[in-house]
Order: C-alpha cells, then sequence, then structure tokens
C-alpha cells in the first residue's frame, strides 16, 4: 500500500503517535452492549512466495497458499476481488475456509472507481451476489473510493449506503483529505456514517496522518496498518494499537478488523504475529497468530 508512504528518512521526523479518540468514539461505545469481543488479524493477501519455507511449509504450491494461510491467520483482506472475480472462484475460496475464518473483500473497482458509486446498482448486487458464496466465513466488504473522490460527492455515497441491504457489513475508506480537515465536512460524514450504521476504515499510513481519524462509526474497526519493513517505529505504532484496541473493547466495541501492509511482503506476516501477540496478551484472547517455520 503506498497511500501516505514517506521515506525511511522522513519518518524519523514524524510524529507517529495515535491521536485522542475523537468525543464521538465514546459517546457510540457508549451505547454498546458488551460481548465477548472478536478479534480478527490478517494480510491482504495470501499468495506470497516469500513465505515459502518460513510460514508455509518448502515446495508449497501457488495452488495451496490459501489452504496454508487459514491455519494461520483467522481473516484476510481480500484485496483481488478490486479488479473482479467469478462465483465459481469465490466458491473454490469458501471451501478452503476453516471455522471461524473471515474473507473481507474490496469492492470491485467498477463499483468504486469506475461508476463512482453512480449507477452501479446492478454491478453492485453482481458483487454481492458472488461474495455470499462466502456464507458464514463472509466479514466485512471494503469500499475503497479513490483519491480524488471529494466531499461534494457525499449524496452519492450516502444514497449508495442506504441502497445497500441493511444486514451488508461496510468499511469505508476515503482518503481526500478535505474528508478529514474541514471539521464541517467530517461531521456531516461521521454522523451519516453513524445513522448508516457502517464503518470508516482507520488507515494508519505515515503520511495522512488526518486518516487516523479515531472515530467510530460502526459495530466494528476496520484498521489498514501500513508498515516500514519492521522499522523500529512500527513496534511502537503496534503497541499503541494494542492498546487503543484494548481500550474499545473493554467499552464494548464488538469486533476488530486489523489488517497489515508491508512494501516487502515478506515482514507482512510478522508484522500481524506481533499484533495478535500482543492483543492476546492484553486481553487475555487466544486470536490465531501464524506459526513460523524458522
Amino acid at each position: 500500500m503506498r497511500f501516505g508512504k514517506v521515506s525511511v528518512d522522513e519518518l524519523e521526523n514524524l510524529h507517529l503517535s495515535l491521536p485522542k479518540d475523537h468525543p464521538d468514539t465514546s459517546r457510540f461505545l457508549a451505547k454498546q452492549t458488551k460481548s465477548t469481543p472478536k478479534i480478527y488479524a490478517g494480510c491482504a493477501k495470501w499468495g506470497r512466495k516469500e513465505w515459502v519455507g518460513t510460514l508455509y511449509p518448502d515446495g508449497t504450491k501457488d495452488k495451496d497458499f490459501l489452504d496454508n494461510y487459514v491455519n494461520h491467520f483467522n481473516a484476510i483482506e481480500l484485496n483481488s476481488t478490486f479488479y473482479g472475480t467469478r462465483k465459481v472462484v469465490a466458491e473454490g475460496w469458501a471451501k478452503k475456509a476453516v471455522e471461524g475464518f473471515k474473507f473481507c473483500p474490496k469492492f470491485f473497482r467498477t463499483i468504486s472507481h469506475y461508476k463512482r458509486l453512480k449507477d452501479a446498482e446492478e454491478v453492485t448486487e453482481a458483487f454481492l451476489y458472488i461474495m455470499n458464496s462466502f456464507g458464514p466465513n463472509l466479514g466485512p466488504s471494503f469500499l475503497q473510493l479513490p483519491d480524488n473522490f471529494t466531499p461534494k460527492k457525499i449524496k452519492e455515497l450516502e444514497e449508495f449506503l442506504n441502497w445497500l441491504p441493511n444486514d451488508v457489513q461496510v468499511a469505508v475508506e476515503l482518503r481526500h483529505t478535505d474528508w478529514f480537515t474541514d471539521e464541517t465536512v467530517a461531521d456531516e460524514l461521521f454522523h451519516m456514517m453513524t445513522e448508516a450504521n457502517k464503518s470508516m476504515v482507520i488507515t494508519d499510513t505515515a503520511g495522512r496522518r488526518d486518516c487516523v481519524h479515531q472515530r467510530l462509526t460502526g459495530n466494528f474497526a476496520f484498521i489498514r496498518f501500513n508498515g516500514y519493513d519492521l522499522h523500529p517505529s512500527d513496534y511502537s505504532r503496534l503497541d499503541q494499537w494494542v492498546e487503543r484496541v484494548a481500550l474499545w473493547v473493554e467499552q464494548g466495541l464488538e469486533q476488530v478488523y486489523f489488517f497489515a501492509h508491508q512494501d516487502n511482503e515478506t515482514y507482512t506476516p510478522a508484522t500481524c504475529d506481533y499484533f495478535i501477540k500482543g492483543i492476546n496478551k492484553r486481553l487475555g484472547l487466544n486470536v490465531k497468530a501464524p506459526q513460523f517455520i524458522t
């Protein structure tokens, strides 16, 4: 994930502490009924040759990557669906899932980037139909809108979210700075998202701290963490996320989805592992963690 990427030299001079929660987050969580928390953590891809020999057994073929992935993680940020996929393919993936595993598919780019939510009902119905192949293994679907999707399009976003079936969990990632830096716009956006019971993605990337908005609007948090190949700052940032997620869970948040990204995908499983072990220790949980060979 290149969004918000800075050089390592620039990284040294940035303040990367998590901001305080927006007051609306405490008000939102106060209305939640406390239940057993469900924490999901994973990567954006399962097909990484770099993991053969360290995470996957030596000699593992591409066709067997998912079979192995589901034994190490309990969720996947399924970015490949952005480019489209067929129902028979999704059904094949679903057959490989273990109990409790969650696929979090990305909306087709035809919906988000080509049609930009306008007149997108037919293709969205096709997307939902295909993703229903995951059955109980379907997690939130991830709607990433282009960088130039501005607040002028808030009505299109509201109409699209309200058109979606109520039982469809959706996390929305917005990238244009005006969504976050204009207080009036932000208030309108987050109020609308709360009313729609949809979650705003929290994108933790070093060069765009405005996207670390810390403002919850749905009954789950969806966090995309962009690291620097296990730079020391990765660990300090992950430690902060363990504490913040624990705080939210203690206040009543039901579900958390935490997905790691690294430029060098070799390091993504280790990033997840560090977060998972931290949250397990902090909350006394037993979230599935990767089992490394070496």
